[in-house]
């Protein structure tokens, strides 16, 4: 059954893939909302003739763009990036994020940074004021001394779970593990990611930060979308 959600997320998709032209090299995020915009863009490769390279940022993206027609690429066989689009779990006024709830944030950070432009995709409920409020900073660590590292990152000021999936201790498709980071709201998030990035054994973490060139954010009236440049 079809949600005002499922249509904020496909309006928004679809929009994104609007940027997508031909001969393009495209990161393709992951997530609820990016699968709409890899739909479209498999959609206008059938119906437009395009010629379009896919860098998949995770291996669900990779499936979901092979089934949408979506040639691929990997990032050492690209020699750039001209647009990525992805999802992400928070956006505040400032177009900061916090990414990772799929899990799959450093292959996507990696991307986003080697990209000429990165679009965000979003339903209403992913607009904040703050970052961290209403989700826990994704942190990405070696998968050994799990504990020593949590130690860490807690004396930065948050409680931290590491990730769990069917009872079993998450694997991201690198083969690393993730602690969620309960901050309860982040004042500083330039500060904390210096902090965060000097903690050994932390791989990388959520905050996506003046890396957003534009958030297209869906809606259900009028055009269906709004985007904050």
């Amino acid at each position: 059954m079809s949600t005002d959600r499922d249509l904020q997320k496909k309006n928004a998709g679809y929009r994104a893939a609007e940027y997508v032209e031909d001969r393009m090299v495209v990161g393709l995020g992951t997530g609820s909302t990016a699968k709409f915009a890899i739909q479209k863009i498999g959609d206008r490769i059938q119906e437009e003739d395009l010629d379009i390279l896919g860098i998949p940022t995770s291996l669900e993206t990779a499936k979901r763009a092979k089934a949408a027609g979506i040639d691929m690429v990997e990032l050492d066989e690209a020699n750039k990036i001209d647009l990525t689009i992805d999802g992400a779990d928070e956006v505040d006024p400032e177009k900061r994020l916090i990414k990772g709830g799929g899990g799959a944030l450093l292959r996507e950070k990696i991307i986003a940074y080697n990209s000429k432009r990165y679009i965000i995709i979003v339903d209403q409920s992913k607009k904040v004021e703050k970052l961290g409020i209403s989700f826990d900073l994704p942190v990405e660590i070696l998968p050994k001394w799990n504990e020593g590292i949590a130690d860490c990152v807690r004396r930065l000021g948050c409680e931290t779970e590491l990730r769990t999936y069917q009872e079993e201790v998450y694997r991201t498709d690198n083969g690393n593990n993730i602690l969620d980071c309960d901050f309860g709201g982040i004042d500083e998030p330039e500060e904390l990611s210096k902090e965060l990035n000097s903690i050994p054994g932390v791989l990388e973490h959520g905050l996506f930060l003046d890396i957003t060139d534009k958030v297209v954010i869906g809606k259900e009236e009028g055009k269906g979308f709004e985007e904050l440049d």
